[in-house]
């Protein structure tokens, strides 16, 4: 990988200059609206759901909240990690490129320097978990990379790695842990930023009627655009994606968070914050397989600096399968649970829907979530989802509702 020391510094700047080296090598993917959903993430919750949490028995926050999804899961090899991986690719010498590349990745990454790869014509060895789903590594494969096991923590991969690289000379391109790779990650937001005040230019009532005027609002020393993004939120795995979208929207205003599963401690970066130091290690199971891992080195030092990430909120398993069923059911957007870990907060954590409450006020905020990838398959969905007999028959609309089976002659 490109010497640190020599790296572009971790800046707006320095965003926007990898955004016009990798312009041509990635799809500028859409940022859609949901009226369903806009609407449900401004409705409060109900008093059972706060059951069992610090706000059980208090009002429910009445957040109004526009939300805009950039969907990255529309990115080539369905997810953004092709930002990273092609700025990676673009930084280093044609001498380093001949050495071949490497990399651990439970499939996004590993999928996205593949493909990186052989559009630049490099050897590609990418080290893979074995708990990696099947689509991935496939998808690793088609792109003609050298695919190696390993177990599924960080250290195991890691140590995987290292052989390949003694064995081969390799040069490692980290999935996350890497400037240039941050500064690819973070051209999405340069991205959302002006496709939000594009669409609110073309279509006012899509946004909250927020008016700033001669700096009569601030926001961290910033003048507000009338009608501009106010806050984004991202899923946090490695980290790469959340720091790079906190260095592209640096000094603009717009808020910035992070979203992680909570599931077997998999919300590294929530106890992180709390501790005052980087989790190191993690082992965790959960659904949002691309949110495996612990938040790198260089990604913790801006992540854990409130001036550039808000805060970092996390979300239970059933959260993220309920935000990924409505995305599906209702925008008809095909997405991968870990896509959805920042609507999940937006819908359901009442600590986050109470802080939008209050510094929204009246006018609401518009609010950016990144649906990170969509690599998932029918099989795993429908696994994620089984139901009952009795519910998949009245789902399919075989049982009516008082449960019994008729054939009947009812137009579609």
């Amino acid at each position: 990988m490109a010497d640190i020391s020599k790296c572009p510094p971790l800046t707006r700047s320095s965003v926007q200059a990898a955004h016009n080296l990798i312009r041509s090598n990635i799809h500028l993917t859409p940022v859609l609206t949901c009226q369903t959903l806009t609407d449900i993430a401004s409705t409060p919750q109900s008093p059972e759901a706060l059951k069992g949490t610090e706000y059980e028995g208090k009002e429910p926050a009445r957040p109004k909240i526009n939300l805009f999804f950039k969907c990255e899961n529309l990115q080539k090899i369905g997810a953004f990690k092709a930002r990273g991986a092609f700025h990676a690719l673009a930084r280093l010498t044609d001498e380093d490129l001949e050495r071949g590349v490497v990399t651990h990745s439970s499939g996004n990454h590993a999928q996205a320097l593949a493909l990186a790869a052989r559009t630049r014509g490099v050897k590609a060895h990418i080290v893979m978990p074995t708990i990696s789903t099947p689509s991935k590594i496939a998808g690793t494969k088609s792109y003609g990379a050298d695919v190696i096991f390993s177990g599924s923590t960080s250290t195991e991969r890691e140590a995987v790695v290292a052989d390949v690289i003694a064995r081969t000379g390799a040069i490692l391109v980290p999935p996350y842990d890497h400037p240039d790779i941050i500064l690819g990650q973070g051209t999405m937001a340069l991205e959302l930023e002006t496709q939000v005040e594009d669409l609110i230019a073309k279509n006012p009532e899509l946004g909250a009627r927020q008016r700033v005027v001669n700096g009569a609002k601030e926001r961290n020393g910033d003048v507000r655009h009338k009608q501009a993004l106010h806050a984004v939120i991202a899923p946090c795995g490695g980290g790469g994606m959340l720091s790079g979208i906190a260095i592209a929207l640096e000094g603009t205003g717009i808020t910035v968070f992070g979203a992680e599963p909570e599931f077997e401690g998999a919300d590294d970066a929530v106890r992180g914050l709390v501790a005052g130091k980087r989790v190191e290690s993690v082992k965790t199971l959960t659904i949002a397989d691309g949110l495996r891992t612990p938040v790198g080195e260089i990604p913790w030092t801006i992540i854990s600096d409130k001036k550039k990430v808000r805060g970092v909120y996390s979300v239970s398993e059933e959260q993220i399968k309920a935000a990924m069923e409505l995305v599906m059911e209702r925008m008809k957007v095909f997405v991968e649970p870990s896509a959805v870990v920042g609507l999940a907060v937006v819908l359901y954590d009442e600590g986050f829907r109470r802080l939008v409450e209050e510094e929204s006020g009246e006018e609401g905020w518009n609010i950016g979530v990144i649906f990170s990838g969509g690599n998932t398959t029918l099989e795993a969905i429908a696994k994620l989802f089984e139901a009952s007999e009795e519910k998949k028959e009245r789902a399919e609309g075989v049982r009516g509702r008082d449960g019994e089976r008729v054939a009947e002659n009812v137009a579609g």
